[in-house]
C-alpha cells in the first residue's frame, strides 16, 4: 500500500462516530522499519470555506482497528492535537 492510498481514504472515530478527515502524514519508526502514527490536519470553516487551523490530530498506530477500501476506521478516546511546527516559529 502506498502512502498515496491512505491519503485518500476517510478516517473515522469509532467511538463517537465522527469523520476525522484524511491522513496528511505518517509517522515512522525507522528503527524498527514500522509505522508509528498517522496524522489528521484538522480544518475549520470560515466565511463558508474551509481551511487548515494550523493543527493536526496524532493517531497511534495501535489506535486503527480496521483499514478498508474507503476508510479508515480508528479508535479514538480523546483526541490530541497538536499545533503545525510553522507556529511554533510564529508563536
Amino acid at each position: 500500500m502506498k502512502i498515496s492510498d491512505f491519503q485518500s481514504k476517510d478516517v473515522i472515530n469509532i467511538v463517537d462516530g465522527k469523520k476525522l478527515g484524511h491522513i496528511s502524514d505518517l509517522e515512522l519508526d525507522l528503527r524498527q522499519g514500522r509505522i508509528d502514527s498517522i496524522v489528521v490536519p484538522q480544518y475549520t470553516k470560515v466565511f463558508g470555506l474551509f481551511g487548515s487551523n494550523g493543527t493536526e490530530i496524532v493517531i497511534p498506530w495501535r489506535n486503527i482497528v480496521k483499514i478498508g477500501a474507503d476508510v479508515v476506521l480508528v479508535r479514538m478516546e480523546e483526541t490530541k492535537v497538536l499545533k503545525s511546527e510553522d507556529e511554533d516559529f510564529h508563536g
